[in-house]
């Protein structure tokens, strides 16, 4: 069997347990998607890990002819972020700065946890240079085009992720996620992304930009993906969230902030998602969120990431300074001027400021709000510094939040077909992944059966 356009988890561990296919089919047509000239396997990818690939399929065929897969999505290929460290390689984080390097003598558990379940690691996706933009460019290894338009970015920092799955290079991506680098290159791209409860997934072995905010999540087809590829990550069970009607959810429309200054194509997506929902039979209520007034002045010297970055990245720049994207460098080199005081201080407003909306969303499943703004922009529109700083504020400006908040959340699309991809934001509480999980699956289904009845379609295989 050949591996679908948009193929899901439990799709193919069905195919794979029933012999409709095995491993090394499944990595062989990967590999060949992303060799082909034509496509943006070349820009998707930083390293493609070919041989290793190959030997993994063949082991895990093995495994299974006897009986003795490690899980049943053994063989299934996935992409990985280069911002992990894989045993053997040299870990660049999407930069030159780390050429000299040596190669990483461990793997970073989420890693080791993937290959345990018997996942295939296809390779190292590109990214926004050490993960600090949200638009997805990068000078060094070339920008991946956004599938809906390849002369769109596809978003960031994880910005070969989506294009990986989109294009069926992998089925699961795993990215990190500090200020919605998950979930906007998600959002813009067309799939679905996940981004947890930050203390859920080991950190470990990653390259760091903010140890407050940095999280571990996956990119995928279909919100039931996610929920497994979290489960492993995590070190949990890889099961799927349990079944339950959106009736059961009452559900928050977030207003201040996340509704401001829309695009139009953003604007009626949102809209004709949230009518379809109550039409299912969710219960949505409009939620205030004034408390999220305050965010833009508590967060108005950049927030923790500068800092954070600045200390990790302090002795790099003094020494390969030279080599790094200029946009990405000065955004780091903010964190010098960041006080103990300004950091402490802001420790504590962030403290305060998640009390109040833990208070103003107790009564709510989940809060729902556009994940970006705006849709995907030409990469031509980032030619000019002006334009770059403006655009990727409003790229990152609705996720970031819940990374300041400490929540999980994901992003499912909405747009309608033929149109630049959409995506709705679903935000749970912190540390409530595997609940929000099972709320956006019910909001998945509710969009896609409604869709469907309506006479349109773009989504991905609910609960499949």
């Amino acid at each position: 069997m050949t591996m679908l356009k948009s193929p899901t988890l439990t799709l193919l561990a069905a195919d794979l347990e029933s012999g409709r296919t095995n491993a090394r089919k499944l990595v062989d047509e990967c590999l060949d998607r992303i060799a082909d000239k034509s496509g943006e396997g070349g820009r998707a990818f930083v390293h493609v890990d070919v041989e290793a690939a190959i030997e993994a399929a063949k082991a895990m065929d093995r495994l299974r002819e006897v009986r003795a897969a490690p899980s049943r999505f053994a063989g299934i290929p996935i992409s990985i972020k280069d911002l992990f460290d894989i045993k053997g390689q040299v870990t660049r984080a999407g930069s030159r700065a780390l050429d000299d390097s040596p190669p990483a003598e461990a793997d970073a558990p989420v890693v080791s946890r993937l290959r345990r379940a018997g996942f295939i690691l296809i390779g190292r996706t590109n990214m926004t240079e050490f993960a600090f933009s949200g638009v997805g460019i990068n000078p060094h290894y070339g920008t991946p085009g956004n599938p809906f338009d390849r002369a769109r970015i596809p978003g960031g920092s994880s910005s070969g992720a989506p294009v990986s799955v989109a294009d069926a290079f992998a089925v699961v991506a795993i990215g990190t996620d500090t200020g919605g680098s998950v979930r906007v290159p998600a959002a813009l791209c067309g799939v679905v992304g996940f981004k947890p409860t930050q203390f859920r997934v080991s950190r470990d072995g990653a390259i760091p930009l903010s140890t407050t905010l940095d999280s571990i999540g996956p990119l995928a087809n279909s919100v039931a993906c996610c929920a497994v590829a979290d489960a492993v990550l995590a070190g949990e069970p890889a099961v799927l969230p349990a079944r339950a009607p959106i009736a059961a959810f009452r559900l928050g429309v977030a207003k201040t902030i996340f509704l401001d200054d829309l695009e139009s194509p953003v604007a009626t997506a949102f809209e004709r998602a949230c009518s379809r929902l109550s039409r299912a039979g969710a219960r949505l209520v409009d939620l205030p969120l004034t408390e999220l007034a305050d965010y833009p002045a508590i967060t108005a010297k950049g927030g923790f990431s500068p800092p954070e970055a600045y200390a990790w990245h302090a002795d790099l720049i003094a020494r390969r300074g030279a080599v790094y994207d200029r946009r990405v460098r000065e955004r780091i080199e903010r964190g010098r001027d960041v006080s103990a005081a300004d950091y402490v201080r802001l420790c504590w407003q962030r403290s305060a400021l998640i009390a109040r909306i833990d208070r103003a969303t107790a009564d709510v499943d989940a809060v729902l709000a556009p994940t970006v703004p705006l849709v995907a922009p030409p990469i031509a529109a980032f030619a000019e510094d002006a334009d770059y700083w403006r655009l990727n504020g409003l790229l990152l400006r609705n996720t970031a939040i819940v990374n300041f908040l400490d929540r999980c959340a994901v992003t499912v699309p909405i747009q309608p077909p033929g149109s630049a991809p959409v995506g709705l934001m679903v935000v749970g509480r912190h540390g409530d992944d595997r609940h929000l999980l099972r709320v956006a699956s019910a909001i998945e289904a509710a969009i896609a059966e409604t869709a469907i009845a309506g006479g349109s379609v773009r989504q991905s295989h609910p609960q499949r």
